[in-house]
């Protein structure tokens, strides 16, 4: 009631015409007067104790909300930002995430993000790149190749269901959990195992982020139609008559000057690289439970609107452009004037900041080059301008110029007579003249003007700008831009480099030896941890041994003697591992040491048959004998026909069978229990019949 009461009666009192007052009219502007400081009063009191939620900022978008009830948000142009979790359950291995980005329907998602990586989805939403998220692991349902899966909702009046969650969850999610008017994202992240997980999610959870083309229901009253936008006076229309901001209907609206400030944001700029973009054009996101009056100055502010009560009672609109004014007021009109030039150190400042929301940054709040010279004296005397709804620094840097001017300019205080003044309140600019300090000065309002109703006059108080306030050279006036961020792709842990593998033995119990195999690779870092892993090539139980942080080698465990292995080194850090080198093959030798060569070697050939017979060598680690057969003098080419196995210095032999018949050379070669061979033996010539 208080501020029904204020909202009926302050605007009777501070902006209405009056053209005659009699006793009652004295008596019930006196009343009213009461009345009106008593509801100005209460609703002050309502508003300090009121919790104020500030407008979101770019960063605040990073993150998605988990929390029962939030309030719905509202995204106006192209953001990037989270949402509001609905849903998050876990079956079969893969985690349902469905995230609100939006209370409304939007025109679509442009990009979607996990943590700081960009996505390439396939036309089934699977992600495709980063490569990470692919490979090894249990797949998501009905797909071997990757890790994660997104899929959208625009929040159309009817929205579809997510069946993937219907199906999975019927006992508590159904095909009536539709989400009408909420524009989401379903996200589907699958189960990797433990030792796969940080190379599949470097940063763990994944967390989803999107850039988004927002609201695409906005009505322009240039053309009678809903659509997107990114104009911020269509913007500020739009929030004057939603529930979130004004709740006003169009026919409170002044339409023609909304137009006109429609069109100026519309106007074609030159940056300073030589581009064409829009005059006012930007993006932004809130909430339904933030200010409405923070809102809406953060779109006056980056649109250079001044939003005003006409004299029909409509919600008018200046636009941000100079207007030259048709209201003059000079020293006939004048009844009183204060001028401040403005000049003292702590109230005009050498030089303005801004910060801004830059796209190519990955839409996070970016410093523009400040107007001005912050280190023209020692004082250092600065002004910061932040607006997250601007996203070109060239726009920033055209607010910026406007600031300083303004920060600078002399102040005025005009008393002036009602017939004179009295559409002051209605304008942007007015034009004063009063020498010697003003001739002809351009005064811009800088708040509501006032009327005195025992006087019939209007105080108005204004900064004296020129005519070219809103004059821009990108070439002059923009500075240069900091230089974008290009974030590099993670490198991952190092494969190691130079890996070798050497088969070395050791004394056992009992006096026997036996192989093991020691891997070797460059230095690094003490931070990295190696794993070395083996297996039979004949196939079998892979093993593995881990290293000691900053060692630059690592052992197996005892090997099978003689059998061949194929060896692997990758390296850990922080949880997550390298790619594996290429596989080495290497022979277990327990007894590197050759036996001595057999000694008194034969071979008589016979019918389809050869009699070898040799005496062992006097090796204590002599193991067998092997047989090989050539019809070329050549052993490197010869073939190994037989293997017999027998005591140390003591006659042997072996009989081949089945040879068919013709010429042949043939060799007998000790070996020890590790396969290592001695020098072989020759026979000579045979002949088979």
């Amino acid at each position: 009631m208080p501020q029904a009461i204020a909202g009926l009666l302050l605007p009777l009192i501070t902006s209405s015409p009056i053209y005659f007052l009699g006793p009652a009219a004295v008596s019930a502007v006196s009343l009213g007067l009461g009345y009106a400081a008593t509801a100005a009063a209460l609703y002050g009191i309502q508003a300090a104790f009121k919790p104020q939620v500030d407008t979101p900022k770019p960063e605040d978008g990073k993150f998605n909300l988990r929390q029962p009830v939030p309030y719905l948000p509202f995204v106006l142009g192209r953001v990037k930002k989270g949402g509001d979790y609905v849903f998050l359950e876990e079956r079969d291995g893969t985690a349902y995430h469905i995230i609100v980005s939006a209370g409304h329907h939007i025109k679509g998602y442009v990009e979607h993000w996990l943590h700081d990586e960009k996505l390439t989805l396939t036309a089934n939403g699977y992600v495709d790149k980063p490569d990470h998220f692919k490979g090894d692991g249990t797949p998501l349902p009905g797909n071997t190749d990757y890790h994660v899966r997104i899929l959208t909702r625009i929040g159309n009046d009817a929205e579809i269901p997510y069946a993937e969650v219907v199906s999975k969850f019927p006992e508590i999610w159904t095909g009536n959990h539709r989400g009408d008017g909420l524009a989401s994202v379903l996200m589907m992240p699958d189960t990797v195992a433990q030792e796969d997980y940080l190379a599949v999610y470097p940063n763990q959870e994944p967390v989803h982020t999107a850039v988004i083309d927002g609201h695409d229901r906005i009505f322009d009253p240039r053309t009678g139609n809903l659509g997107y936008t990114t104009n911020l006076a269509l913007f500020r229309l739009w929030h004057l008559t939603h529930p979130v901001g004004g709740k006003l209907s169009l026919s409170d609206i002044y339409l023609p000057e909304w137009i006109e400030a429609a069109n100026v944001c519309d106007e074609i700029v030159i940056n300073r690289s030589g581009a064409q973009e829009r005059r006012y054009h930007g993006g932004f996101w809130f909430r339904a439970n933030n200010d409405p009056v923070d809102v809406g100055r953060l779109m006056d502010q980056a649109a250079e609107l001044v939003v005003y009560e006409r004299p029909d009672g409509k919600v008018g609109v200046h636009p941000g452009k100079f207007v030259a004014p048709d209201v003059r007021l000079d020293a006939r009109d004048i009844v009183a004037l204060s001028f401040d030039a403005n000049r003292r150190r702590g109230s005009n400042v050498l030089a303005v900041r801004g910060r801004y929301t830059s796209p190519e940054n990955g839409y996070v709040t970016t410093d523009a080059a400040p107007y001005g010279d912050p280190y023209a004296d020692d004082s250092e005397r600065t002004r910061t301008l932040e607006n997250q709804a601007v996203q070109s620094h060239n726009h920033m840097a055209r607010l910026e110029k406007i600031t300083f001017i303004r920060a600078n300019a002399p102040r005025v205080t005009v008393v002036a007579h009602y017939h004179a003044a009295k559409n002051v309140r209605f304008r942007r600019f007015v034009r004063v003249h009063y020498p010697p300090r003003l001739e002809e000065a351009i005064v811009e309002l800088t708040g509501r003007p006032k009327l005195s109703l025992r006087n019939l006059t209007v105080q108005f108080e204004g900064i004296v700008v020129p005519p070219t306030l809103y004059d821009f050279n990108a070439a002059v006036d923009e500075g240069e831009p900091g230089s974008t961020v290009v974030p590099l792709p993670p490198s991952g842990v190092p494969v190691p480099q130079n890996f070798d593998v050497v088969i070395q033995n050791e004394v056992v119990a009992g006096g026997a030896t036996a192989a093991f195999a020691r891997a070797s690779w460059d230095f690094v870092s003490a931070a990295l941890t190696y794993e070395f892993e083996w297996e039979p090539t004949t196939g079998g139980t892979k093993q593995a041994a881990m290293s000691k942080a900053g060692d630059s080698t690592v052992r197996s465990s005892y090997l099978a003697d003689g059998s061949q292995y194929r060896f692997r080194l990758r390296a850990w850090s922080g949880g997550k591992a390298s790619e594996w080198t290429e596989y080495l093959i290497r022979t277990a030798t327990a007894d590197p040491v050759a036996p001595a060569p057999v000694t008194g070697q034969t071979a008589t050939g016979g019918a389809g048959q050869i009699v070898f017979s040799w005496i062992a060598p006097n090796s204590a680690n002599y193991f067998a004998s092997r047989i090989y057969l050539n019809i070329a003098n050549d052993f490197a080419t010869a073939t190994l026909m037989a293997t017999e196995y027998g005591a140390p210095n003591s006659p042997d032999g072996h009989t081949l069978t089945g040879v068919a018949a013709g010429a042949y050379f043939g060799w007998v070669q000790a070996i020890n229990a590790s396969g290592v061979p001695a020098a072989a033996a020759a026979t000579g010539s045979i002949t088979v019949t």
